[in-house]
């Protein structure tokens, strides 16, 4: 009955590997099928001119907003959605990759290849013999390589290594901000305490006060003094535990849900609202405020 029983398992352990290896297969087919479409597309005789005609810096914009398609959908939690943006985020990804297989610099294996590798040597505890006792030791590792990866990056380029090396200049401002307050912390480059980031709060609010106040005041002192106050409300954010591009996207549903309040509550009186007064508008407000 054992032996039954063990010839069965191995069998199924066949037949698994076997549906396995034919996932493998028609997920490589697939990938194939498009870095495929994409050559063709970029074909200089025969191609579509549009895609023939980009560059990095044209498809660009283009990555960074399929990228903002894949987080609506997630938030929206259509998986439907979900997977068509994530189709066309691997787009980006194919299209970035050919461009530079034509200029001879890396090509799509180049790509993944280099991913898996870093994937690898950043989980010694999965793919090694390291052990961590905690989530904590976990994380540490996983920061300290990152670090050693941005030194040998900047030792490659000629340059002085930085905690805040690695912090693209792309990013959303608000999202960068944050990245740079959690960098200079590490080293300790932060408010000890929530009353802290507060006070620094209120001090650049009054600064910005003051340039406001000023006759004829400065376009380029007041963006300046704004840009502070900014920063540091993200630095009061990160104190609180508060994702700051969470809490802005929040607000602004919040804002558009109420606001379109207003706009029905006109409609349903057959007025409109570019005529209406900013009293009445306000009072409308506040309802919406109860209701949304």
């Amino acid at each position: 009955m054992l032996q039954a029983h063990g010839a069965a398992s191995i069998v199924g352990d066949i037949f698994s590997a076997m549906k396995n290896v034919a996932q493998v297969h028609d997920m490589t087919a697939q990938l194939t099928r498009l870095l495929g479409i994409m050559a063709q597309l970029r074909h200089p005789e025969t191609g579509c001119p549009w895609d023939v005609e980009q560059t990095f810096t044209t498809i660009a914009p283009y990555t960074i907003e399929e990228a903002y398609e894949v987080a609506d959908a997630i938030a929206e939690g259509d998986m439907g959605d979900l997977r068509e943006e994530l189709g066309d985020l691997l787009l980006q990804v194919v299209f970035h990759a050919r461009m530079a297989e034509e200029d001879k610099l890396f090509d799509f294996d180049d790509v993944a290849g280099g991913i898996a590798d870093k994937m690898v040597r950043r989980h010694p505890h999965v793919f090694g013999e390291t052990k961590f006792d905690s989530e904590a030791a976990q994380k540490s590792n996983w920061e300290a390589q990152k670090s050693a990866e941005r030194a040998t990056k900047a030792e490659q380029s000629g340059r002085r290594p930085s905690v805040l090396d690695g912090v693209p200049s792309a990013m959303p401002a608000l999202m960068r901000s944050e990245k740079l307050g959690k960098r200079a912390a590490r080293v300790g480059f932060e408010w000890p305490n929530l009353s802290g980031a507060l006070e620094k709060l209120d001090e650049e609010l009054l600064e910005l006060k003051t340039e406001i106040d000023v006759p004829a005041p400065d376009k380029s002192r007041l963006t300046d003094e704004l840009g502070d106050v900014l920063f540091s409300v993200v630095n009061v954010a990160r104190h609180l535990g508060v994702d700051p591009e969470t809490a802005l996207r929040h607000a602004n549903a919040k804002f558009e849900s109420r606001f379109r309040a207003v706009e029905d509550s006109y409609i349903a009186e057959n007025m409109d609202i570019a005529d209406a007064n900013l009293e009445d508008m306000e009072e409308r407000w506040q309802i919406a405020k109860t209701r949304v």
